[in-house]
């Protein structure tokens, strides 16, 4: 959201209180949308890993049976079947490795319940005692913490080495 969006909204300018809460809100709903996601593709690659893994064995299994070999048709759709279920599973087991469906799901969940537990502080604060500015400023920065994670577990470089947190330390 822009600065002026956020003025068009009246949210700034009025109750900076409101709007730290809209802003954390709304990083609530996106973590815990992307968790749902990353556990759905994660519980998906993991089911097709199996599932496909046992195929591959039981067909390269039966293949070799007297059944199989003494019907052309069968013996050819088990030749073809082995190779695609095999590459099938190779794919599923790519996109695992290359997307981290699991650790994404984890560290989305722990962000979300990290930014609930600030949204209660903060709400539970009296509007006079709120230093949005503060506020905003440690949003940003477990958003970003989040993210460099992401992209290191991703890509092996998250960005520059993460500071440390506005008024760490004092």
């Amino acid at each position: 959201m822009s600065t002026d969006d956020a003025t068009a909204n009246g949210a700034s300018a009025g109750d900076p209180r409101k709007h730290v809460l809209d802003r954390y809100q709304e990083r609530i709903r996106y973590y815990w949308g992307g968790s749902q996601y990353n556990k759905r593709a994660y519980k998906a690659s993991r089911y097709l890993t199996i599932v496909l893994g046992a195929l591959v064995t039981l067909i390269s299994s039966l293949s070799s049976a007297d059944f199989v070999k003494g019907s052309p048709w069968l013996a050819v759709a088990f030749a073809v079947a082995t190779p695609i279920f095999a590459a099938a599973l190779a794919m599923v087991g790519g996109f695992s490795q290359t997307f981290q469906w699991g650790a994404a799901w984890s560290d989305m969940v722990i962000t979300a319940q990290r930014l609930e537990k600030e949204w209660d502080r903060i709400s539970v604060t009296p509007a006079g005692e709120i230093d949005a500015v503060k506020e905003m400023t440690l949003l940003d920065e477990t958003v970003m913490a989040e993210t460099q994670g992401f992209f290191q577990r991703l890509f092996g470089s998250g960005g520059p080495v993460k500071a440390q947190p506005s008024g760490a330390g004092k």
